[in-house]
């Protein structure tokens, strides 16, 4: 199986992207963000200082809900470092609703004396600084955190992701069984991160905490390098 998530020709010049948003940042970590800069497309993924990261939020729309906890887990092709993981809860700006605490499990009493984003952001940057982030599904952490940012400092955050789901999903095209398949009973292939993590022999682990969410897309990442593609593979065939 080809090991291209993406056409060369359509991945973004993130290293020059970089360094003309450094240019344009007015807020220092986020000017120092894209100082640290972004490692050149070819460069092989087993080089490449890697950060897990998940957000649980309180809904899906990022123009309409909040962060409400953050994980993030350093990490590359040979190791998780467990000992410099980061969880925190955070107050969204919003009232919780009782759909999403039912999901993530966070309640008021947890959020009551929590501090705002804008409070923990300095060991948010220290974390995001010099690291590519790795996702399961970028529609979540990426846009959330971007909004949340020029909600507090007037400005957005870009930057690439590895998305592990949308390697699953670039690994199973074919996962819609069509109608006369379903009737002779094939099944969806699921993609959610607990489902693709079966898939390769990985342990099940409660779900709806970010820290956990972070370790497991850490993980299921380094066994789809292992599995679909090489320690070789450049980093701008895979990120998005």
């Amino acid at each position: 199986m080809s090991s291209n998530i993406k056409s060369r020709n359509s991945r973004q010049n993130w290293p020059e992207n970089y360094r003309l948003l450094a240019e344009q940042a007015i807020d220092p970590r986020v000017r120092g963000f894209y100082q640290a800069g972004c490692p050149d497309p070819d460069t092989p993924i087993r080089e490449v200082p890697l950060l897990a990261l998940d957000f649980e939020t309180t809904g899906l729309d990022a123009e309409q809900h909040s962060i409400v906890s953050i994980g993030l887990v350093p990490f590359t092709l040979d190791g998780i470092q467990l000992g410099k993981v980061w969880h925190q809860v955070v107050r969204p700006k919003l009232p919780l609703h009782q759909t999403s605490i039912t999901i993530h499990g966070i309640t008021h009493t947890d959020i009551d004396q929590a501090p705002d984003l804008e409070e923990v952001l300095d060991p948010l940057f220290q974390h995001l600084t010099g690291r590519i982030p790795v996702v399961h599904y970028r529609n979540i952490e990426r846009p959330f955190l971007s909004v949340a940012l020029q909600w507090r400092l007037k400005e957005h955050l870009r930057f690439p992701v590895i998305d592990t789901m949308a390697i699953e999903a670039h690994l199973h095209p074919d996962r819609h069984p069509s109608r006369w398949q379903k009737l002779m009973g094939k099944q969806p292939t699921s993609i959610r991160l607990a489902d693709s993590r079966l898939r390769y022999g990985l342990p099940h682990y409660a779900g709806h905490n970010a820290l956990i969410d972070a370790i497991a897309t850490a993980e299921l990442l380094q066994a789809q390098i292992l599995h679909h593609f090489s320690p070789d593979t450049p980093i701008g065939d895979l990120w998005v």
